[in-house]
Parts: C-alpha cells; sequence; structure tokens
C-alpha cells in the first residue's frame, strides 16, 4: 500500500549524560541506509547541535575582523543578528580548532573533523580524522568510518568502526553491527549491538531487538522496552505490537500512547483501532479514538483516514467522512476507495460510484472488482457483472465467487456454478455454503445438504439453522428442533422467530418467550407473525394495537390480516371500510371472507352478488366454509325458484 509520507525508525534521541566524548556520535538508521551519519561531539557546548547551517560565502563574511554594528530595530532583525553572531562565533571555532590541529594537536583535529563532517565538507574533514584516529582518538575513529560509509567505503568503514568499538564506543558498535547485518554476518552483528545497548546505546538496543524479533527470540521485547525508555518511538510501536500479538491489550495500548505521543503515525493508528473496538463498553473511547486517528491521518497514514472516515460516517457526517475517504484513496487505500463507492452508490451516481471503484482495484484491493460486479448487476448489466465477478473471484474474493456461482445458476449453469459454490464455501463463506446446501437439497441429495446446512449455521448463518431445525421437526426431534430454530432465530431469520414462537405456543409453558419472537418476527415484516400478534393483541383487548399489526400484514398482502381486519372494523362499526377489507381478502382467496360477503349481500337484499360469493367461498374453503356456503347457496337457490 502507498503510504503519505514515512516513519523513520532512528529519529534524534533525547541527550544524555555519558562519560565518553564519542557517545552522542549519530549512526545509521536501521530503517534508512542511505540516511547520512552526521559528525561527533566533542565537548560540552559545542558539536552538532550548537552548528548552524551555513554557506562557505556566510562564513567568510562573518569571520571579517572589521564589521559595523549592527542595530537591530525588529524580531526579523534580531533572528538575523543571532544566525549571524552564531555563525561568527563557528567560524571562530573552526580557526581555533585549525590551527591548533595545523600544530599538532589530535584533539583538535578530531573536533575539527568532526565539524566539517556535520557541515558535508568530507574531503576536507578526512586528512584531519584520520591524523586524530591514527593518534588513538575513538571518537575521530568512529567518524572517519562515517565519512567513509558516506563515500561508499564500507570495508575500510567498518575497519574504523571496529577500532573505535573495541576502544568501548557504543556509536560504533552500532554502526559496525548494522552493517554486519546488512552483509549477513549475523552472530558478528549481535555481538556488537549487544555491545551498544549495553552502554547505553538507544539505537543499539532497537537495532538488537529487531534482529532477535526477526529470529522470534522472546529477548527481543527487553530490548525494545530499553530503547523506547530512552525516547526511541518505533521501539515504543514494536514493543506494543508484542504485546498485543501476546493479548496484553493492556499494556499494548500504554506503549502505543507513547509511540503516539511522539507522532508515531501507526502507533497512533492501533490507539485509535484498540480504543474504538472497546467503544461498546465505553462509549466515550469512540471521541478519543476519533483524535488519535485524525492525528494519525494528519502524520501521513492513509488507513487511519480511512478509519476516520468510517467513525464519521456512522456518527452522521457522511460529508465529512467522503473528505477523509478521498484523502485515504488519492494516497492509495482500496478500502477508502470502496467506500467512497458505495457513498457514491448509495445516492445512486453510478459513473462516480464506478471511478472510485475502479481506483480501488488499481490499488490492488479486489473489492473493487467485486462492488464493480454488484454495481453492474443491479443496472441490469449481467455480462459485465460477470466479467468483474470472475476477476474478483479469481484473485480469491470468495464473496465473488458466490455471486458468481448464483449468476450462473439463474441462468441454468448448475454445472458451471458449482465449482464455485465450492471454492466460496471452502473459503469460508457463509452464503457459499447455505447455497451449496441448497443447490444438494434441490438434487434431492439431503446428507450432503444437511452438512453443507451445518457449516453455515455453525457461523451464524440464520437460513441454514432455520433448515436444519425443519429437518429435525420432521423427524420428530422437537428438542433438536427447537434448538436449531433458536439459532436460526439469533441469526435474523423471521421465519426461524416465527416457527420457534409457534413451537413454544403449542407447547404453552413460555407464553412470555413465545410473544417475544412473535415479536422479532412481525418487526423484521414476518407476515403471519404480525397477524398472530394481532389476534393476541385483540385476545387481551387491546384492540388498537391489533388494528395496527393487521393493517401492516393486509398492506403487505396477507389476506388473513385483511380479514381480521375486516372482522375488528365492523365491531366498531365501520362497516364500509371492513367491505374493502373483505373483499381484498376475498380476491385474494380467502373463504371465510367469501362467504362473510355473501351474508351481507344477503342482508342488503342483493342476492345475485350472494350467490356469486357463495360460489367463490365453497371454491375456496375450508371444508367448514365450503360445507356452509353449499347450504347457503342451496337456499339461495330455493328462495330464488320459489
Amino acid at each position: 500500500m502507498k503510504l503519505i509520507g514515512r516513519n523513520g525508525t532512528g529519529e534524534e534521541l533525547p541527550g544524555r549524560a555519558h562519560t565518553d566524548v564519542d557517545t552522542e556520535s549519530w549512526a545509521q538508521s536501521p530503517d534508512d541506509p542511505n540516511r547520512t551519519l552526521p559528525g561527533q561531539r566533542t565537548s560540552a557546548g559545542y558539536g552538532p547541535e550548537s552548528l548552524v547551517h551555513l554557506t562557505a560565502r556566510q562564513v567568510a563574511d562573518t569571520a571579517a575582523p572589521h564589521r559595523a554594528a549592527l542595530v537591530v530595530d525588529e524580531p526579523e532583525q534580531a533572528a538575523s543578528f543571532e544566525t549571524v553572531l552564531a555563525a561568527r562565533e563557528q567560524a571562530a571555532l573552526e580557526a581555533r580548532h585549525r590551527t591548533a590541529a595545523d600544530d599538532g594537536d589530535p584533539n583538535a583535529a578530531s573536533q575539527l573533523g568532526a565539524l566539517l563532517l556535520r557541515r558535508g565538507d568530507l574531503a576536507d574533514a578526512e586528512p584531519y580524522l584520520r591524523r586524530a584516529a591514527a593518534a588513538g582518538l575513538r571518537a575521530a575513529a568512529n567518524n572517519l568510518g562515517v565519512l567513509l560509509h558516506q563515500q561508499g567505503h564500507r570495508a575500510e568503514a567498518a575497519q574504523w568502526w571496529r577500532q573505535a568499538a573495541v576502544a568501548g564506543s557504543a556509536p560504533a558498535a552500532h554502526a559496525l553491527g548494522l552493517q554486519l547485518r546488512d552483509q549477513g554476518e549475523e552472530e558478528a552483528a549481535e555481538y556488537w549491538l549487544h555491545f551498544a545497548a549495553e552502554h547505553g546505546h538507544p539505537l543499539g538496543a532497537y537495532a538488537l531487538g529487531d534482529l532477535m524479533e526477526h529470529r522470534r527470540d522472546v529477548r527481543a521485547e527487553r530490548w525494545f522496552k530499553l530503547a523506547a525508555d530512552s525516547g526511541h518511538r518505533e521501539a515504543a510501536y514494536r514493543l506494543a505490537r508484542m504485546r498485543e500479538a501476546a493479548g496484553d491489550k493492556e499494556t499494548a495500548e500504554t506503549w502505543y500512547r507513547t509511540a503516539a505521543a511522539r507522532s508515531h503515525a501507526r502507533a497512533a493508528l492501533r490507539l485509535g483501532v484498540l480504543l474504538e473496538e472497546r467503544a461498546a463498553e465505553e462509549p466515550g473511547c469512540l471521541d478519543e479514538a476519533a483524535r488519535w486517528y485524525r492525528q494519525s491521518a494528519q502524520n501521513g497514514e492513509p488507513r487511519a483516514a480511512c478509519a476516520l472516515g468510517f467513525l464519521l460516517r456512522d456518527a452522521g457526517d457522511a460529508a465529512a467522512a467522503a473528505d477523509w475517504w478521498q484523502e485515504a484513496a488519492e494516497a492509495g487505500d482500496g478500502t477508502a476507495a470502496n467506500a467512497l463507492g458505495a457513498l457514491h452508490a448509495g445516492r445512486g451516481e453510478a459513473a462516480e460510484a464506478e471511478r472510485w471503484y475502479r481506483m480501488a482495484l488499481d490499488a490492488g484491493d479486489h473489492n473493487g472488482a467485486f462492488n464493480l460486479g454488484l454495481l453492474c448487476a443491479g443496472a441490469g448489466r449481467d455480462t459485465q457483472a460477470e466479467q468483474w465477478y470472475r476477476k474478483a473471484a479469481y484473485a480469491g474474493h470468495r464473496e465473488a465467487c458466490n455471486a458468481l456461482a448464483v449468476l450462473l445458476l439463474q441462468r441454468g449453469d448448475e454445472s458451471g456454478a458449482e465449482p464455485w459454490f465450492s471454492k466460496a464455501a471452502e473459503a469460508g463463506s457463509v452464503d457459499g455454503a447455505f447455497n451449496l446446501g441448497v443447490l444438494h437439497a434441490g438434487r434431492g441429495e439431503h446428507r450432503h445438504a444437511q452438512e453443507w446446512y451445518a457449516r453455515a449455521a455453525a457461523e451464524g448463518h440464520g437460513e441454514a439453522a432455520l433448515q436444519l431445525a425443519v429437518a429435525q421437526e420432521q423427524r420428530g426431534n422437537l428438542t433438536g428442533a427447537l434448538e436449531r430454530y433458536r439459532q436460526a432465530a439469533g441469526g435474523g431469520s423471521a421465519e426461524g422467530a416465527f416457527r420457534l414462537a409457534s413451537m413454544l405456543d403449542r407447547r404453552g409453558d413460555a407464553d412470555a418467550e413465545a410473544e417475544h419472537w412473535y415479536a422479532v418476527a412481525a418487526d423484521a415484516g414476518h407476515r403471519r407473525a404480525q397477524v398472530r400478534m394481532g389476534v393476541r393483541a385483540a385476545e387481551r383487548g387491546a384492540l388498537q394495537i391489533a388494528e395496527s399489526w393487521y393493517r401492516r400484514a393486509a398492506e403487505a398482502g396477507s389476506r388473513s390480516a385483511a380479514f381480521n381486519l375486516g372482522l375488528l372494523l365492523a365491531r366498531q362499526d365501520a362497516e364500509a371500510e371492513a367491505m374493502l377489507w373483505y373483499t381484498r381478502a376475498a380476491d385474494a382467496g380467502h373463504g371465510r371472507a367469501a362467504l362473510r360477503l355473501a351474508l351481507l349481500a344477503l342482508r342488503r337484499g342483493e342476492p345475485v352478488q350472494a350467490e356469486n360469493w357463495c360460489k367463490r367461498a365453497a371454491e375456496y374453503g375450508p371444508a367448514e366454509v365450503a360445507e356452509r356456503a353449499a347450504r347457503l347457496l342451496g337456499a339461495l337457490h330455493s328462495e330464488l325458484s320459489a
């Protein structure tokens, strides 16, 4: 994944007190082999931290013996004055070192070489550093190694680092250890990195931890902690990852906070993830998670921008979510591009959705191809949908395998569909496992069907559990059926919830639970459950509630609900509306509604209408209604022929 910016691991560390003059020499970062290796601090108050980078012309100008005094009137002029003053002091220092070094002072040669190295004057620095190193000054030997490494003379650099390390230089031991590691000499590298770490060099401790973690050595954690305690943010992050992998999220969070507080983008991202996961129990964690996601995103981590977008979307701020998703997507985050595509698809902006889905695919996210397939299928472009599904399916996208199989099955290509259902199911798609069960059941291969239903049900597929429950009930295993119906209802199957309620209702010892599951099914739009809720409310005398449930079911097409609503309205003297619902029920084949309409027609003195409704009631049934309709029809014929 292409990332915005970078998180180095060899950042500058806070100063420490040391006994050797070279212990603050900078060594190469283990994560950035091309980083410049600055020079050596040689005495208190001087060295790399106190130098100002100037051009040769500026140095020459500030070293001039006669310069007019400056009058400082403005802040900008004050800053310029401070810069000039620092440059003048640096030039004077360099001149003193050069004079002493040229007079044969090896300490001055070492200090001058470090100063020139820090400024980038390698050619000028080299002879002074060589002279001081030859005199046995380990700081000079270390810095000469730095200089030679920058010039590409790695073998000679290693020789001088080894000399300095043997003399006790922790920075040289660190640099030597890294070079040996890169050459594949891990045992020797470990020795020198261990030396650097034991002598208080944080980068050495980090590099040693990195080497040990690569070998899956549990001692890595100790060295990461040592480096992290000294301010190394990448070490704190790596330590947090190790603790999280071990299941110790509390300690992991502490170290993520340490690294994130030092602007480590990935640590802030992981901290946000941990807080978001905890938000179910502690809702206030979401706000803090958003703050860390924002910091991480602003430090160049596109995954954090993507995660922040989802938080904002869930909070109802789709516009802000889209802004963060766009930032992440343009930085190469496929998940964010897919989220933008879904946002535009939901608004009916198919062209814009397709653009973002294609961008997700270009970023290597095969969800983009799957979503393009869904987009084309929704527009009726089945040929294109199949092509996108195939692209995602061949890349291992399990839901694309299932969608492709469904498309092929709808076309009648069962032999082509089955391998894709199998691939989806074997990859863990619960829908694929369920559909494979349906395929086997349709062929009468019930044992295989039950096996796939069981696999899908074990992953929470409600409809698969329903099929298993029905099979258990047909075999007379009511205890097993009840258990499976509970599983189906818990998995979101409205039919499973209704059947569970019906079974509990028949058993008669769990009325409250039965009502609960009827309500669950009814709220999910199950019409028979809605009718049952209406009946139970009417039995309690809660007629308004009963009417509400009957209307919902009747308007959704339930003929029983339409008939019951008619009865309820008739009892409330709303006969005109009752007639409308009786008619709708009778037109849908409800025998009792047709018989009721026949009786009402007779009451109004409309024998022909009554006869027609009687005939329909006799046709629709059930047997009791057909018998009553036949008797009424006979009476009508006698009356009409009299």
